[in-house]
C-alpha cells in the first residue's frame, strides 16, 4: 500500500469513510500491495491526491483482507484493482467498462485521467 494515502483495513473503517465524507468524492480503491497493476494506480492516486484534495478523498482498501469481505462480496470485485466512487454516502455508478457499471476496473493511464473521472463524478453529483 502506498504511505501517502490512508489504507482502510477494516469493515468500520470503509463505513465510516462512507458515512463521514460530506461534499466530497470518496474514491476508494480495492487491490493488493504486490500487484504490478495496484502499484501503477496508486502512484497515479497518490499524485493526484493533493490536486483533488478540495473536491475527493482518496483511500485504499486490501483486497485480500478478511475483515473486508463483506465490500469485495458487496461489489463483486473480481478484477484488480477495481475503484469505487461515492458522494455523501452514496455509490455512484459510472459507464466505465465493467458490466454492471458499479466500479472502474484496472489502472488510470494517466493523472489527468483520474483527474477527469473525479471532476466529473463530483459535478454531477
Amino acid at each position: 500500500m502506498s504511505y501517502l494515502l490512508p489504507s482502510l483495513s477494516n469493515k468500520a473503517d470503509i463505513d465510516k469513510a462512507i458515512r463521514d465524507t460530506i461534499d466530497k468524492v470518496l474514491v476508494l480503491r480495492f487491490g493488493r500491495a504486490t500487484d504490478v497493476v495496484c502499484m501503477q494506480l496508486d502512484d497515479i492516486l497518490a499524485k493526484s491526491a493533493r490536486d483533488v484534495s478540495k473536491f475527493a478523498s482518496i483511500a485504499l482498501v486490501d483486497a485480500d483482507a478478511e475483515a473486508i469481505q463483506v465490500y469485495v462480496k458487496y461489489f463483486d470485485i473480481t478484477h484488480i484493482p477495481a475503484t469505487i466512487f461515492f458522494f455523501n454516502a452514496h455509490h455512484m455508478k459510472m459507464d466505465s467498462g465493467s458490466p454492471d457499471h458499479t466500479k472502474w476496473i484496472g489502472a488510470f493511464y494517466t493523472k489527468q485521467d483520474f483527474i477527469d473521472v473525479v471532476e466529473v463524478s463530483f459535478t454531477s453529483s
